[in-house]
This record gives C-alpha cells, structure tokens and sequence, in this order.
C-alpha cells in the first residue's frame, strides 16, 4: 500500500467480534489469561499475545503497526511523549561509560537530554561541531554507541545528509538514529537512505492537532547487532531483568524493539494511554493530505518574507541558494516540511515586536500543529543554552520559528503583515 493508503488502514482489520471499521479503544489495565500455561508462555514470551496495558495494548498495536509501514521499518513501540521515545532509544543501547555522537542542531529537550541529563548516568552525549561527516568522525570512539540527527533541525531547519551519516555509522559498526518529526513519513524515510533507528515526537505533525502527546521507536530491523556482541552484549547475553532472554537467539531482527518492551517499557513505564493511540490514529489519518499544505502555505509565506523590506534573511530549501536545497531534493520532497525561520534587520528588539504582534498565529512553543505557531527560540525552548551554544545550534539571537498551520494561506499572510507593519 501507499502512504495515503497505509494511513488509513495501515496495521488494522475489521474486528471479529464486533466488526468495528475504526480501531476501538481498549480501554483495560489487564488481560485474561487462559490457564497457567498460556500466562506461562506469554510471559516467556514463546506465544505472541497480550499481558499488561504496560507492555501492550491492541489500540496502540494498531498504531505501531500503521507507523512501521510508514516509515517502511521492521517494527515499532508507541511512547507517552517524544522525549520518552529518544530517552528509550539511547538507553536501549547504552551503558555506563558510552557515549552518544550527534549533530549539534538539536531540538532543546534532546540537547538537554545528551549535554545534562544522560552524563549523570555515565552516557555521554558528544556535539559535533557541524552537521559534516569529517566533525562527527572525529568525536567516535570505541566507547561510541551510536549516531544521531533529526532529518530536519528544530528550530535550525538544517537537512542532515542521511545517507552520509549512515555510511559513517557503519564504518564505525554503530547505528545512526534519526529524529524524523518535523519531516514526518509523508516527505521523509530515513530507514530508505540507511538510517537504522527512526523516532518521532507524534504529538507533531503525525497527530497534527495539538491534542495529545505521544512518541514512537521504529526499528528497520536491518542493525546486525549480533555481529557485535561486545559492543551490544544487550542483546547477545541472558537479560537478568526478563527471565533470561537472549534477544538476538528468540527475537532476531526484532531484538532491538523487543528489548525497548520488556526492559526499558516494563520497567519505567512511558506508556501511551489506549485513548491517546486512538486519537494520534485519527490523526494520522489525514497526514498527507495536511502535509500538501502546510508545505504549500510555508512557501508562499517565504516568498512574501523574502520580498520584504524588514527581513534580512529567509531560511527556505526551496530557494536554490539555500545550503539546503540539493539535500531538501533528495530527502525531504524540496522542502523542510512546515517549519520556516528567519530574521528581522532590527534584530532581537524588532523580533520581539513582531512576535508580540502576531494575532492569527498562535504564540507556542509546540509544531506540527493544524494551526500556525510562532516561537523565538533563544527566549523560549533553548534559553539554557550560552551564546556560543546558540549559534553551534544554528540559532541567532533574531531567528524566529514559524510552524505553518493548514489555514488559508491569504489569512496568514495577512497576520505577518500586519505584524510587520508594528516595527
């Protein structure tokens, strides 16, 4: 099936019992077992089938499924938040004493995560000092667990080079994990350019109404973890912590998602509710069609910014002059989805001034929204950052984020107009 099909039914068959056309919501803490034995088997998992709304739920199954075929990957797991989603996928693979390489245009709360959080735990998180093969190279070691980038930057709107980066990933025998929300499965697959991890924040553009907060894992299955088991004992040595599976011995390709299940989701719970699973479902269900325009309104909205007179510079990878362009062509449909920066020749005063005038577009800090967001991120999501970290971002004191919304586009252009009118 194709994307718009897969949308809609990807994952799902009419339900037997009630003949249900939408996935009902399994609304259950709990399933009942049929004697000692079936609980004996699902528990060593030699029987596939549910335990505990903890580790599965057949609401949220339906959308690991949906978005595995999406992105063309082998398998999934739904998270609570798109935080929760990057946490497990580091964690999975990392130990005391490892560290993580990544690009440094990072969204605040991965940046935070790898600079501040992870290191009280002994993982290093390692920025590069660009978005280039030769700076990332330099900061892998032998203790380097993995790669990782978002294939399109927020609120940098860089485009990584993914083929490159995964090329360099597994010279290294690590994988390369991409964060692809702001790109989202309908203009981006990074699993089709070598990458072999994929997170999404779904609470974006892939539920696309600002209702629910959500995340997902997609495993491409194609990572040999077996080929390196002293880098990635995980999943070669007995896990003490479920009844002494091996991973790579019951679940081969599988490995990598059914460890994120039974370890890290058993045990701390970042569970995403069988309603929220239902609700990004719905979502998900128009995702192509509200990709068309928030990309067609993102670049009208960037030719008017572009003629005028107050804006010094438009960051759009549809302009041939952007750095971004050749990449935004090969990965990301000559685009960089719904997300538009830019910057006013007065500078951070005058950026303020336009952010406070703004009355159609809503002041947040969240994108992806069917509604257009504005958002200054050197006061908001990145302000812990110093000014030299802001500008290794790709974040300048004047940069404002635009996440354009499916309105008309007129309407919204109106609303810039009039804001720059204020200054």
């Amino acid at each position: 099936m194709n994307d718009q099909t897969i949308e809609v039914h990807g994952g799902y068959q009419t339900e037997q019992t009630t003949h249900a056309v939408i996935p009902p919501i399994y609304q259950t803490v709990a399933y009942e077992f049929d004697d000692a034995q079936h609980a004996a088997d699902l528990f060593n998992l030699a029987k596939p089938g549910n335990i505990y709304s903890r580790l599965m739920n057949p609401t949220s199954q339906v959308l690991e499924e949906r978005l595995a075929m999406l992105e063309q990957g082998k398998a999934a797991i739904v998270t609570a938040s798109g935080q929760a989603a990057i946490t497990y996928a580091i964690t999975n693979i990392t130990k005391y004493g490892d560290n993580i390489v990544s690009v440094p245009q990072l969204y605040g709360g991965t940046y935070t995560l790898l600079t501040s959080l992870l290191p009280e735990y002994g993982v290093e998180g390692r920025l590069a000092d660009s978005d280039q093969v030769a700076d990332l190279e330099a900061k892998i070691d032998e203790n380097t667990k993995a790669i990782y980038c978002e294939s399109i930057g927020n609120p940098a709107a860089n485009i990584v080079d993914i083929e490159a980066l995964a090329a360099l990933a597994h010279k290294h025998g690590i994988p390369l994990i991409v964060d692809n929300t702001v790109a989202s499965p309908a203009l981006c697959k990074p699993i089709l350019h070598g990458a072999d991890i994929v997170v999404h924040s779904l609470t974006k553009f892939c539920a696309g109404h600002g209702t629910t907060l959500g995340g997902v894992v997609v495993d491409s299955g194609k990572f040999p973890w077996a080929k390196y088991p002293e880098k990635f004992p995980q999943f070669s040595v007995p896990e003490k912590s479920y009844h002494g599976v091996v991973y790579n011995e019951q679940f081969g390709d599988l490995s990598y998602i059914a460890r994120i299940r039974t370890v890290a989701m058993r045990n701390t719970g970042a569970v995403l509710p069988a309603l929220s699973s239902f609700l990004i479902l719905m979502g998900l269900e128009t995702l192509s069609l509200r990709m068309q325009q928030h990309v067609k309104n993102t670049f009208a909205i960037a030719d008017y910014l572009k003629a005028h007179p107050k804006v010094a510079w438009v960051n759009c990878a549809k302009y041939e002059d952007s750095k971004y362009h050749a990449l935004a062509q090969k990965y990301t449909k000559g685009t960089q989805s719904g997300l538009l920066t830019f910057g006013l020749k007065g500078g951070l005063e005058d950026g303020i001034k336009f952010f406070d005038s703004l009355k159609l577009f809503k002041r947040v800090v969240n994108v992806g929204d069917a509604r257009s967001c504005c958002c200054h991120p050197a006061s908001t999501t990145h302000r812990q950052l110093t000014e030299e970290q802001l500008i290794g971002a790709g974040i300048t004191p004047e940069l404002i984020r635009l996440t354009i919304g499916i309105e008309d586009t007129e309407d919204l252009i109106a609303d810039i107009e009039q804001a720059l009118a204020k200054i």
